[in-house]
This record gives C-alpha cells, sequence and structure tokens, in this order.
C-alpha cells in the first residue's frame, strides 16, 4: 500500500502531465492542500518535495509551487551537471544511445579546442539522448586519453563524469561555456528528430580538474524547442 503522501504526489503529477495544471499555475498553498487531502502538513510537504524532485514544481520563496513545463528540460548554465543528474528528474521519459565510441587522435579543430599536440591521443564519444521517444540532444564529447584511460559504451551511456569522479578519483571542478545558435550539420539531421527547425542550440563546454588541466570539451547540440537554459545573476554596484 502505497504512503499518503505518494498517493497526492501521483494525483497531482496526473493533473500536470494531462494538463488540468499548466506551466505557470500556482499549486494551492500548504494549507489550501491539507484541507482538501485531509491530511498533515508534514504529508504535504513530502509530496511537494517528491513533485519538486521529479521536474513537476518549483518552490519559490513567498510566491508558492509553480507548475513547471514538463516538456521542456531546464539546464543550469552556471552549473556543472551530468545531463544523467538532470535526467533524474524526467521519471524514466529520458534514454541515452551511444552512437561513437572511439581511440584517435585529435583533428586540428579539436586539438584547438584543447590546446593539444596533434599526436595526444583522445577518446571521441558520440551520444544521443531521447525524451518522450524524440531525438533532441546529440553530444559530442573529446577526452585526454592521459586522464580517462579507458571508457565503455556502458560508461558512456550512464555517466562520464559519475566514472571519473567515483572510480577514477578525480575532481571535476569547473567549466568554461559558450551557447550559439547554429544551423544543424548533416551529422545533426541524421541523428536528431528536428521537427522542421532549421537551428539548434549548440552549448560548448570546457571541462576542467581540479588542478586546472583541461581534460574535455563537449558540444551538445539541442532542438531548441524542447530545453530553456537558466541562471541566477546578481547586480554589483
Amino acid at each position: 500500500m502505497k504512503n499518503k503522501y505518494v498517493n497526492i504526489y501521483d494525483t497531482i503529477s496526473e493533473m500536470i502531465r494531462n494538463g488540468s495544471l499548466k506551466p505557470g499555475d500556482l499549486l494551492p498553498s500548504e494549507h489550501q492542500l491539507v484541507e482538501e487531502y485531509s491530511t498533515s502538513r508534514e504529508t504535504i510537504r513530502k509530496a511537494l518535495n517528491l513533485l519538486s524532485e521529479h521536474g513537476y514544481i518549483q518552490k519559490i520563496q513567498g510566491k508558492g509551487s509553480v507548475i513547471l513545463d514538463i516538456n521542456k528540460f531546464t539546464f543550469p548554465v552556471s552549473g556543472l551537471v551530468s545531463f544523467n543528474e538532470l535526467a533524474k528528474q524526467m521519471e524514466g521519459r529520458v534514454s541515452t544511445f551511444v552512437t561513437t565510441l572511439t581511440q584517435t587522435k585529435a583533428d586540428s579543430y579539436i586539438q584547438k579546442q584543447l590546446s593539444l599536440s596533434r599526436t595526444t591521443p583522445i577518446w571521441e564519444v558520440g551520444r544521443v539522448r531521447t525524451i518522450d521517444n524524440e531525438s533532441i540532444i546529440y553530444d559530442k564529447d573529446y577526452l585526454l586519453k592521459d586522464i580517462v584511460p579507458s571508457l565503455t559504451k556502458e560508461i558512456c551511456a550512464d555517466s562520464i563524469y559519475h566514472y571519473v569522479e567515483s572510480i577514477l578519483g578525480l575532481t571535476i571542478s569547473y567549466a568554461k561555456k559558450e551557447i550559439t545558435v547554429e544551423e544543424p550539420d548533416d551529422e545533426d539531421k541524421k541523428l536528431l528528430d528536428l521537427d522542421g527547425f532549421s537551428n539548434i542550440v549548440v552549448v560548448k563546454n570546457y571541462v576542467y580538474l581540479d588542478d586546472t588541466t583541461l581534460f574535455q570539451y563537449t558540444e551538445s547540440r539541442h532542438r531548441p524547442d524542447k530545453f530553456k537554459f537558466v541562471d541566477f545573476a546578481r547586480r554589483h554596484r
């Protein structure tokens, strides 16, 4: 038998999925929900926490719980998280397919991005990310083989960051990001369900270890309608 907070979570999440509650709507207050579901405030808070963890709502101090657009995937611009970590919010709607895993030598473009000589061995990894059975991200990763000596398709399908940190014992510290809008190339058209879109959003990540070693360059190529990029900024005088 399910806990009551799980039943409340199931009820509200289904209302969001079927459109009864729409993006931008506010949920009733905790007090109103306590009365509506004849339960305790603690039970309501557990249900709201679960809704927040799975990407259905965002709690905003002083405003309440706002319904999120579950058809869009929120990427933090200033954060450094793996796709696998973000995908936990999507409750099984997300999958990863490894299209390329090759040990090679960097071409002139990747040499420039990673500041390499042409003889430096690298891993080239291609991964297509699907949401609700639509291919909407193509990730192209290039990693220094000296830093990451071995990779498998299973590791790439799960999380390279988890492998680097938990298995290799390295610390990923920070990244420089560039975001551009570009025309899709032939590879994008082949691998992504572009649904008539003539542009894609490209996020370039230059990822560093805590000793400032640049060990990874990534291009994440996104269909523009499925994603929003968020950041928080503070004005200083």
